[in-house]
C-alpha cells in the first residue's frame, strides 16, 4: 500500500517532508485500529493525500457532497483524502494547537474515515476523536 502527500495551494507554507513522513507513520498506525468490514483502507493499493485552499475545499465540499462552503478534511472511498491548510490554520488558532500538528490531525482523520470510523452521530464522533488522538500521539512521538 503506497500514500502520497500532494501541495496544491500556495497560499501557506507546510512542511512537506513531515508531513510525507507523518503520513507514512500514520498509515500502519489506523491500519492497526479495528475497522467495519466493509472499511475501504485496507483494500486500497494507493491513498493520496493533497493539501489546498478554503477555495478549492468549498468547490470539492459543493461538487460532491452538495454543501456550501469550506471544510477542514473531506475523504473519498476510492483514497482520496483533501484538506483544507486555511481552515487548519483557523482551527490550530482556535483550538491553541500548532499548525503543523493540526494538518497531521487531518490526515489521521481522513485514514480513520477510510478504516470506518465515522462521526456523525455523538457516540461516533466521540469514538473516532479518542482514537484521532491516540493515533496522533503515537505518530507524533515517532516523529523527529
Amino acid at each position: 500500500m503506497e500514500i502520497s502527500v500532494y501541495n496544491r495551494q500556495r497560499k501557506i507554507r507546510i512542511p512537506m517532508k513531515w508531513l510525507r513522513t507523518l503520513a507514512q507513520v500514520a498509515l500502519p498506525e489506523c491500519l492497526g485500529r479495528p475497522s467495519r468490514g466493509d472499511a475501504p483502507l485496507p483494500h486500497l493499493a494507493v491513498i493520496e493525500v493533497t493539501f489546498v485552499s478554503d477555495a478549492t475545499i468549498a468547490r470539492v465540499h459543493r461538487d460532491f457532497m452538495d454543501i456550501p462552503g469550506a471544510t477542514d478534511v473531506i475523504t473519498f472511498d476510492h483514497g482520496e483524502i483533501v484538506i483544507s491548510t486555511e481552515t487548519a490554520r483557523e482551527n490550530a488558532a482556535r483550538y491553541g494547537r500548532p499548525f503543523e500538528e493540526e494538518l497531521a490531525r487531518y490526515v489521521v482523520h481522513g485514514l480513520l474515515h477510510l478504516n470506518g470510523y465515522e462521526d456523525q452521530e455523538p457516540a461516533d464522533f466521540s469514538r473516532m476523536q479518542r482514537v484521532q488522538e491516540e493515533v496522533l500521539e503515537v505518530c507524533l512521538e515517532k516523529l523527529p
